[in-house]
């Protein structure tokens, strides 16, 4: 297998050089199933291939960088290169898909030096779930050096079909806040369809090349780098890393990478599988994070907020309103409740400090929000520029200690630039010296930062339930929208998408089901979920549904894919303690009949299904597991199954 997986590459890359230079190195994954192939062409550029189970799953594709002071990209030669080596980690998590997490991947460094002698290393790990790569470059200076372009870019198959959302251009949308990764996904679209935007495509990206999954993201983006995107044209189904737009930056600070040396970039991600199931239980991102910066076990915990603001906006910011929700988050067993813009204005700190007070006798903690901008955009959200310098964040954060605040809400954010990045990692870092938690809305995706900061409890990064609220139209497109998230934005970091509506909103027709809301408790994680529904509609819930919403779990411990396809259906898995939790969603407008394979929970396991029922109201059924469960689908309907992993003795 492995000679002729050998032999597959090398005749590929043959095939896309004009002339080759015999200077091929391969890099296997632990079980040989995925296999690297780099070389250099007659040209100098460096170029690599990736097969799996004997097919060539990302042609030709290029690697390099373009730094300011030299190309990195052609003209280069081959020094040396590294054995293959294996390299092993296993680390915990705080929150996400899995708290447990082991790593196991083969390395291997490929020594380049361009026409000035000018050192590069490109660094393969590949594992049995994916591919990822990033460059060094060694030394030790005070110098200052700058990446004009990154080259690399991912070659798929003229067959393979993208499930991707567009980026769009900064200082476009509501007061100029985008970009903010709000966009619906295009589903199922030939790669090499260009994007709408000059921004580009958001990832984590995903792509199918026949029974092949693949996703598309970058890990370990530190504050020397910027974030990253996919290119708006993809010519042959070729991607390539596209950097953000010159707006994207704090005023007078970097937007594209600079940094001293010693010097590494990002990773760049290619989770590879034979089925969806590969990809969802996958870690491949937190894996190669960078590891955790400080300890936050003592002070944080996960767990489930409620929040007035979804539903009742911002007129609800109140004191009496905002003492409900309190109320309500501890009659429901939840942890936290987060009071949302112009706080300060309509409360004041003052009565923010007596709610705090209050919370801390129903055992309740509060989280704050705030808006990040400076003059990246025109945001009239209150307060405003708190998070700016290390002094006014220091003032802020000090007052909230003092306050019994447990965490912030920062929002608008103002693009992808490196100065963007270390002001995220700023903000997370000082609100770790006085144990505050973070959420991050109006912003970028995480990249793996829920491990390296685990402050970071949830980022937004995508059209959530507050889309619903302000128009028919993304209420319209709202069942089919969440079946991609799992397999793309939700895939590896936690997100805020804020769930469960059950009341539905004012002027918009919700087209999803009862059941359909209380299953996007368990599909989608979030380190804090906050939970849209508000106390009068909770109330109006059956008793079986508000028990099942008492007992959401703090955060989840496994997963496993169940079933389901991007844009039609998703069935998901998870665990906490010794139950698990099944639930599922139709994106489309048909009944579908599903049997869902739970063979993992024992015969004679207690299990109780909430689902739809014809009348459009939700119902329960007890039962115990003898053989398998079918299940009916309501359009755009959803189900939740609770299902302990004990036996039930007989």
């Amino acid at each position: 297998m492995k000679k002729l997986i050998s032999l597959i590459v090398f005749l590929a890359l043959i095939a896309g050089c004009s002339k080759y230079d015999k200077s091929s190195h391969t890099i296997p994954s632990p079980d040989k199933k995925i296999e690297v192939a780099f070389a250099i062409t007659a040209s100098g550029e460096p170029v690599y291939t990736v097969a799996y189970s004997d097919k060539i799953i990302l042609r030709q594709s290029k690697l390099g960088i373009v730094r300011s002071d030299g190309d990195f990209s052609a003209g280069m030669t081959l020094d040396s290169v590294s054995e293959v080596v294996p390299v092993s980690d296993n680390y915990t998590m705080l929150h996400g898909k899995k708290l447990k997490c082991s790593y196991n991947a083969n390395r291997r460094v490929l020594y380049l030096k361009n026409s000035d002698s000018k050192l590069m290393e490109v660094i393969f790990q590949v594992s049995d779930d994916g591919v990822a790569f990033r460059y060094y470059f060694p030394g030790e200076t005070d110098t200052v050096f700058k990446i004009i372009k990154e080259l690399s870019s991912w070659h798929f198959n003229p067959s393979a079909k993208a499930f991707i959302q567009p980026c769009a251009d900064a200082r476009m949308g509501w007061n100029y806040s985008s970009p903010s990764y709000e966009e619906h996904y295009q589903i199922d679209i030939p790669v090499g369809t260009p994007a709408p935007f000059e921004a580009g495509w958001v990832m984590p990206a995903l792509f199918s090349d026949g029974n092949i999954w693949i996703s598309i993201t970058e890990t370990a983006v530190d504050t020397n780098y910027c974030g990253s995107r996919l290119s708006q044209y993809s010519r042959d189904g070729e991607y390539s890393v596209h950097f953000p737009q010159p707006q994207e930056g704090r005023a007078g600070e970097p937007v594209l990478p600079q940094s001293i040396l010693p010097w590494h970039t990002p990773w760049r991600i290619i989770a590879i599988a034979d089925d969806l199931a590969g990809l969802v239980e996958s870690n491949l991102e937190t894996d190669l994070s960078i590891p955790s910066r400080y300890d936050v076990s003592e002070w944080l915990q996960p767990g489930i907020a409620s929040w007035s603001w979804v539903i009742l906006k911002d007129g609800a910011t109140v004191y009496n309103v905002q003492k409900q929700f309190i109320d309500f988050a501890a009659d429901m067993n939840w942890e936290y409740c987060l009071i949302d813009a112009f706080w300060d204005t309509q409360i004041g700190y003052e009565k923010i400090k007596q709610l705090a007070d209050y919370a801390k006798t129903k055992n309740i903690k509060l989280i704050l929000w705030y808006n990040s901008a400076g003059d990246w955009n025109t945001t009239p959200l209150s307060p405003r520029d708190k998070m700016l310098t290390p002094q006014s964040r220091s003032l802020e954060f000090g007052k909230l200690r003092d306050m019994g605040i447990a965490g912030i809400k920062v929002d608008f954010f103002g693009g992808d630039g490196q100065s963007m990045m270390k002001y995220y990692a700023d903000i997370l870092k000082d609100a770790a010296k006085y144990h505050i938690a973070v959420n991050f809305h109006g912003c970028t995706f995480p990249r793996g930062w829920a491990r390296t900061y685990p402050n970071l409890v949830s980022m937004e990064s995508i059209k959530g339930e507050e889309y619903v609220t302000f128009g028919q139209y993304d209420a319209d497109r709202q069942a089919k929208h969440c079946t991609v998230i799992p397999f793309t934005r939700n895939l590896f970091d936690p997100m805020d998408f804020t769930p469960v509506n059950f009341s539905g909103i004012p002027n918009v027709l919700r087209r999803t089901t009862d059941g359909f809301e209380i299953a996007l408790s368990v599909i989608f994680t979030s380190g804090i979920q906050h939970i849209a529904e508000i106390p009068e509609g909770m109330e109006k819930q059956p008793d079986f549904v508000k028990e099942f919403m008492r007992a959401l779990p703090e955060r989840w411990e496994d997963v496993k894919f169940i079933d389901g396809y991007p844009g039609k259906f998703v069935v998901l898995a998870r665990k906490s303690n010794d139950t698990w939790y099944i639930a599922g969603i139709n994106g489309e407008d048909s009944v579908k009949k599903i049997t869902p394979d739970i063979s993992f929970l024992h015969n004679n396991s207690r299990i109780s299904l909430i689902t739809d029922s014809d009348n459009g109201k939700l119902s329960e059924q007890e039962i115990i597991k003898s053989g398998p469960v079918e299940i009916t689908l309501q359009p755009q309907g959803g189900f939740v199954i609770k299902a302990s992993v004990t036996e039930i003795n007989q």
